[in-house]
């Protein structure tokens, strides 16, 4: 018997939390060891009083901070962009406390310089920790091992969307053995097998080795649900319940709050109607906008006025109303790059549009047409990242034919997007290209993260080099 499989026999996951609590603790005291080392060359200043009440004061914090916020939850399906995510924002909190401690007790033996050096290590130790076990994680289920068996109960839509889900990648750690149920809707397409009706569930679960089982039936179906509960904690399966919501919206992203003891369903999950995450990418986008103003203004703007006015006669800068968060219209900018024309607030750029000039070509092709959009984002218009600004025009034609184009105003535009990065960018021939950058928006603001606007902007300037077959 091989070690994986040796391993594979214990329930691990029961002591996750305290095995990542312990070495969350290793780390960060091997972060301050590594912090007084690089700035001092030896461990001298640990007999400080004042370093030594902040360094215990650190593993408090941080050890009350996890638990509290419950990072160390584990889901197999979950990406690890929202594991990182937890880590940082427990990084800024405990930052934030510490500061705040030091300035009130006045601790002048506290070298800032060292505490920023301490967070960077920290950060860097806990991003490559995590990285590592996810991936670790990752091999060991797709190797065979740390599986759950899982049942599901209701041969329809909502149980084969949830095999889907479970079964989309074998890392998740799930296998999904089959369906039952009394009558199978003869409109949804079950590939996996139907091990039998309900009256065959408990000889199965009692002679089978089923970890979870997952009820997809309507609530109609209360008696049964009810008995299969009983069965359920009778024979030690954990049971999960899949909601109809689709009595309620066709939706697969739905999101639920709890009002006291009240579930209360809502369409779609927003981040960024969490305060913290507004704040968050708020700061981002004033710190980044700030950058790009102060560092590449100053010597490529004139660079690109001087070319713009050589190659055509009209203002350097192009000003549309465009399209806002919560559908309010702004002066978007932009570097002109066509002939003036009464047509420009109406029709898109087309291949070959003669309309475009020389320099205009190349600042569209390489996206630095966008760039006085930074102004923008400084001024609160618009953000580094999320939906592109549509013209007025085209927001008033496309939210008639397409139901929830509207949705993607939820979040303030963006001068790149998750929608640009997949290739959906320029032109809108037909519907279906606006259909399906509308999604690729929806499904940003859903699962927004500070991560994956960083993960856009790299893409955004990949593209740029890599070229854009769309760029026109």
């Amino acid at each position: 018997m091989s070690l994986l499989q040796k391993l594979a026999a214990y329930r691990f996951s029961r002591y996750f939390k305290l095995c990542f609590l312990v070495w969350d603790i290793v780390l960060l005291n091997l972060a301050i060891i590594f912090s007084l080392l690089t700035l001092y060359d030896n461990l001298d200043r640990l007999d400080l009083k004042e370093v030594r009440t902040i360094s215990l004061l650190s593993n408090v914090f941080w050890v009350v901070l996890l638990l509290y916020r419950d990072s160390y939850r584990i889901v197999r399906i979950e990406r690890i962009e929202s594991i990182l995510m937890r880590a940082v924002r427990m990084i800024l909190i405990h930052a934030a406390l510490i500061v705040m401690l030091i300035v009130i007790l006045k601790f002048s033996d506290i070298s800032r310089l060292r505490l920023l050096s301490f967070y960077l290590i920290f950060f860097v130790f806990l991003f490559v920790s995590r990285v590592v076990f996810m991936k670790l994680l990752k091999y060991i289920r797709a190797q065979g091992y740390n599986f759950k068996n899982v049942i599901i109960i209701g041969a329809n839509d909502t149980g084969e969307h949830m095999r889907k889900i479970l079964s989309k990648d074998l890392t998740y750690g799930y296998r999904v053995l089959g369906f039952f149920d009394d009558k199978v809707d003869p409109f949804a397409f079950i590939p996996s097998p139907l091990l039998g009706g309900f009256d065959a569930i408990q000889d199965y679960i009692s002679t089978e080795n089923v970890d979870e089982m997952y009820i997809a039936l309507h609530i109609d179906s209360i008696k049964t649900i009810n008995y299969l509960t009983e069965l359920c904690e009778r024979y030690m399966v954990r049971i999960k319940f899949i909601p109809d919501f689709q009595l309620y919206t066709k939706s697969r992203r739905v999101e639920i709050s709890f009002y006291e003891n009240t579930p209360v369903l809502m369409l779609r999950k927003e981040p960024l109607e969490i305060t913290s995450n507004l704040l968050l990418k708020k700061a981002f986008d004033i710190c980044f906008s700030f950058l790009v103003i102060v560092l590449i203004f100053p010597w490529l703007f004139p660079i690109l006025i001087i070319l713009i006015k050589l190659d055509s006669s009209g203002p350097v800068f192009f000003r549309q109303e465009r399209s806002g968060r919560d559908n309010i219209a702004f002066g978007c900018l932009k570097f002109r790059t066509m002939q003036v024309n009464a047509s420009a607030d109406k029709v898109q750029a087309t291949l070959g549009d003669k309309r475009v000039t020389k320099i205009g070509a190349f600042l569209r092709r390489t996206n630095m047409d966008e760039l006085p959009q930074f102004l923008n984002v400084f001024w609160g218009n618009m953000s580094v990242v999320g939906p592109r600004p549509h013209m007025l025009m085209h927001t008033e034609q496309y939210s008639e034919l397409i139901n929830n184009y509207l949705v993607r105003h939820y979040a303030k535009p963006g001068i790149t997007g998750w929608a640009q990065v997949n290739g959906f960018r320029g032109e809108t021939k037909e519907l279906l290209d606006m259909k399906d950058r509308v999604d690729y928006d929806i499904w940003y603001i859903e699962n927004w993260s500070l991560i994956l606007d960083l993960k856009i902007i790299f893409r955004t300037v990949f593209n740029v080099f890599q070229g854009e077959k769309n760029a026109y």
